[in-house]
């Protein structure tokens, strides 16, 4: 899985993030025709090589005509959904930019509709997460994963007055996240940097276990002395263990999501083809639960779980092949034990029993069904008889 490791030793911005992509590879030209599917006015992208403490880092700098208007969520997602942009490119930014308008509306006790950005609905800073978004599509990005983020120390100014680092949009959007400060003075962290890193990652902490492929630095604008300010991207694949392990494991914030309706009113049959159809789409899990409903109806509950990229995809499913009129969404937490499939030798040959560990302590054996099933065609002998002899087996494992 192509996994990309933000490391905020000095926290993260906008064009930060933008200059640390093209440092990694994306290519300048690519990016920058990307960003004019936007059809906004005449920018320009100044990338530039600095030196930042000993390190080599690329410098974005964002150039726009100079505006007046303060946009508003819903202007700043019509720019986006009417450009020939990717949809998940859009998709994407507008997630960021939703994200950030939400954090704004719960500062200032109002509707999101109503939030009114300031430097952040500014042309540049709707180039900074919208090249962002492109840039992880050019690279393939699957995870996000960032580290500790150093968010700096006194006071920044801003739109409304004088508040401390770091301010309260950005303390708000790294609710959850791990953060710090130094004597380093100055705000490291800034809210469309926040933004992005804050809806793309899903952990946040060490550096996962990962065959490092590249590293590259993103300058900020500010100098400081014996201190690199720029921002640190690590690019990466995770791959399983050569032990075959088939899934790692211990991930409380896995954001998967449960797809549900209640039917009172269907088939077996069309129940049958429903779960066929949502494994073939690549549904987690699919299950039906007998319930009751209203005026005492048996009926079934369908239960889809999915990844949270999935959603509308099997929204569609539940909608098109059954009666309901609605269904229920919700985000879950999932623990998973670390698996792997090994051989126990018996006395029918070897036999592959799947193996589930929790904190490297085996806690789980079982044979293949499938197995078993062949073994007691094989040898004429009951299923539950096969089964006991490999159980003794594995006892010894």
């Amino acid at each position: 899985m192509k996994t990309l490791y933000f490391d905020c030793f000095a926290g993260a911005s906008g064009n930060m993030i933008l200059g640390a992509l093209v440092a990694l590879g994306v290519d300048e030209k690519e990016l920058v025709e990307q960003i004019k599917l936007l059809d906004i006015a005449d920018f320009e992208i100044e990338f530039r090589a600095m030196d930042k403490s000993g390190i080599s880092a690329i410098h974005a700098e964002v150039k726009v005509p100079h505006e007046h208007a303060h946009r508003h969520l819903h202007h700043i997602e019509k720019i986006i959904n009417d450009s020939r942009l990717d949809e998940k490119i859009k998709s994407r930014a507008i997630e960021i930019f939703t994200r950030l308008a939400e954090a704004e509306a719960k500062i200032h006790g109002i509707d999101v509709k109503k939030v009114h950005f300031h430097e952040v609905g500014a042309m540049d800073a709707i180039i900074d997460v919208v090249g962002a978004c492109i840039g992880f599509e050019i690279l393939g990005i699957e995870k996000f994963v960032c580290s500790k983020i150093h968010v700096g120390s006194g006071f920044a100014k801003m739109a409304h007055g004088k508040f401390p680092v770091p301010p309260p949009a950005v303390a708000e959007l790294l609710q959850n996240a791990p953060v710090y400060s130094t004597e380093i003075e100055g705000e490291l962290i800034t809210p469309t940097g926040a933004a992005i890193i804050s809806t793309v990652c899903d952990e946040f902490g060490q550096i996962p276990e990962m065959i490092v492929e590249q590293t590259a630095y993103g300058a900020g604008t500010r100098e400081y002395k014996d201190f690199p300010n720029a921002l640190r991207l690590i690019l990466g694949k995770v791959e399983s263990r050569e032990s075959r392990v088939e899934s790692f494991i211990l991930d409380t914030d896995s954001r998967l999501l449960q797809i549900e309706t209640n039917l009172d009113d269907v088939s077996p049959e069309i129940l049958g083809f429903v779960m066929e159809k949502a494994f073939d789409a690549g549904a987690m899990d699919c299950w039906f639960t007998p319930i009751q409903m209203k005026k005492n109806r048996p009926a079934t509950l369908v239960s889809i779980l999915c990844q949270k990229n999935d959603k509308d995809k099997f929204i569609s499913l539940l909608i098109r092949e059954t009666p309901t009129l609605g269904v229920r969404v919700r985000e879950i937490e999932r623990v998973c034990l670390e698996r792997e499939v090994s051989k126990v030798e018996t006395k029918f040959g070897d036999v592959p029993v799947k193996i589930g560990r929790f904190g490297g302590e085996i806690v789980n054996i079982k044979p293949e069904f499938e197995t078993l099933k062949e073994i007691a065609k094989r040898e004429n002998l009951p299923l539950r008889d096969v089964e006991a002899e490999i159980r003794k087996s594995i006892s010894r494992f």
